[in-house]
């Protein structure tokens, strides 16, 4: 299987690193994606991906919840790194309006920045998107002409958007969400067309049940991965087959 969305360069992970690529690696976990979030975090994640070459691979991104009002030399930063590095996906990036709507307008030009670099590298894109999928929508829309590609990390919405997402060449990241009794994913997943899904974690957040509320790690995506075959009547060994092949072909891994 493939964590394709994973922080484990996170200080969360700072005491046990080892045992938490070594407990993924017993329960089936092939690969690790890394998505940047900001200028402090490509060091660790860098770090990260040269511990452990044979199965993290690293993306480069401004999370949205890191634009301010100096995101135009940020994003010089972050985009001189393409030519440093060899990196699988531009992520995360995004639209987040649940904290903070101050930067609104910086964040949707940093996204569209941002997914043209995308185009310029024939790279997909991975997209944060939180409280705020009707703006990313729409403006994904304008941006679409046929080159990007991507996923909608930690997706957790309905099955309309969903279908929107799909019709514009994106697939979902089902993680942690997809577990909860409450998360309403349960009505969804069923109806999803599984050639647009990807596992992830998101670790350290969102961890799925039995583990909701403590620390995620990329071993349990093999819980999301159950989760997913109960609710689509399917086999775990189905869920991992299709996801996987899905996961490699996005990000030519």
């Amino acid at each position: 299987m493939i964590d394709t969305h994973a922080h484990i360069y996170a200080a969360e992970f700072d005491h046990d690193r080892d045992e938490v690529v070594q407990r993924a690696k017993t329960q089936g976990i092939e690969k690790i994606l890394l998505p940047n979030i900001n200028l402090d975090s490509i060091q660790p994640m860098l770090a990260t991906e040269a511990a452990y070459p044979d199965i993290c691979h690293s993306m480069m991104g401004l999370h949205p919840c890191y634009v301010d009002e100096n995101v135009e030399q940020t994003l010089t930063v972050i985009e001189s790194w393409f030519d440093k590095h060899p990196f699988i996906a531009v992520g995360e990036i995004g639209i987040d309006l649940y904290w903070d709507k101050t930067f609104k307008a910086q964040q949707e030009k940093a996204f569209i920045t941002q997914l043209n670099w995308a185009k310029e590298r024939d790279l997909p894109v991975v997209i944060h998107t939180r409280d705020s999928i009707n703006e990313t929508l729409q403006l994904l829309a304008k941006e679409q002409d046929g080159s990007l590609a991507g996923v909608f990390h930690c997706f957790g919405g309905s099955i309309e958007e969903a279908k929107t997402i799909n019709d514009l060449g994106f697939h979902l990241g089902l993680g942690g969400v997809s577990t909860f009794k409450n998360g309403g994913m349960d009505v969804v997943i069923p109806q999803l067309n599984l050639q647009w899904v990807i596992l992830e974690t998101d670790c350290p957040y969102l961890a799925p049940v039995p583990h909701r509320g403590k620390r995620n790690e990329p071993a349990y995506t093999q819980l999301v991965a159950q989760r997913v075959a109960q609710l689509t009547d399917r086999s775990l060994d189905e869920i991992q087959t299709i996801t996987n092949l899905n996961a490699n072909s996005l990000f030519a891994i």
